[in-house]
């Protein structure tokens, strides 16, 4: 089983720290809890998003917050141990945290989002009233993916590849499972996803090259996510 690692889901600061802050942004990490083949824990999304959230707040004056650690993963239902909400329960989450800020002096929000079946959260910042982003985007991991000099392209590396064992492997080394080297397996065909889910892709709920992953690559995508946060910032005005 190995040992397990702390994660540090949860600020703690204090009010008075946040006070003397007087933090513009908040940082809203939002993950899942799905299935991550053999290998990588349930929690693997909401891991990453946090660590990249804790590593924002390191290089900019943000308010972390903590992380909403169940989302959209409807298509990953038929493994043990995956948990959902509704799209519509994630909606109106964002959109309560994102009130609840203003009204204690917060007047814009990032989500940083680590799962790609987390649709709506796109439709949330769409329609926001209040400046909001969506973090990384396309952009952000492709730019991120190029850094660390992946060699398994964004769209085939979708799920426990490459990119989520490197940046585990990297900020939580004993969270990754014996068996990575050895559970590759690309289906770049996934035009049913939506409809079948995951499983009739793939049995081992992998989908990507973990076998190619280490530390080092993920620390490169850790540092060049951070860097391209500069830009969201600077979007949100």
């Amino acid at each position: 089983m190995g040992t397990v690692a702390r994660v540090n889901l949860f600020p703690t600061a204090t009010t008075a720290d946040e006070s003397a802050r007087g933090a513009e942004v908040a940082v809203l990490p939002v993950g899942s809890f799905e299935q991550h083949g053999a290998h990588l824990p349930l929690a693997t999304d909401a891991v990453i998003a946090t660590t990249i959230a804790d590593a924002i707040a390191a290089a900019y004056p943000v308010l972390r917050l903590p992380p909403i650690t169940i989302g959209c993963s409807h298509e990953h239902a038929e493994w043990a141990g995956t948990v959902s909400i509704s799209a519509a329960t994630l909606y109106a989450v964002v959109n309560d945290v994102a009130a609840s800020l203003r009204r204690s002096g917060v007047p814009k929000l990032v989500l940083v989002n680590a799962h790609g079946g987390n649709y709506v959260l796109s439709n949330v910042v769409q329609e926001s009233t209040s400046p909001m982003a969506l973090f990384p985007g396309v952009e952000g991991w492709q730019a991120a993916h190029d850094a660390a000099g992946l060699e398994t392209s964004l769209d085939s590396d979708m799920h426990a590849g490459e990119l989520e064992t490197s940046l585990l492997l990297h900020a939580h080394p004993s969270l990754v499972r014996p068996g990575f080297t050895e559970a590759d397996h690309l289906a770049d065909d996934r035009r049913h996803l939506l409809t079948v889910g995951l499983r009739p892709y793939a049995e081992s709920g992998v989908v990507g090259r973990p076998s190619l992953a280490t530390a080092e690559k993920g620390r490169l995508v850790l540092a060049s996510l951070v860097e391209s946060f500069g830009d969201t910032l600077a979007a949100l005005g």
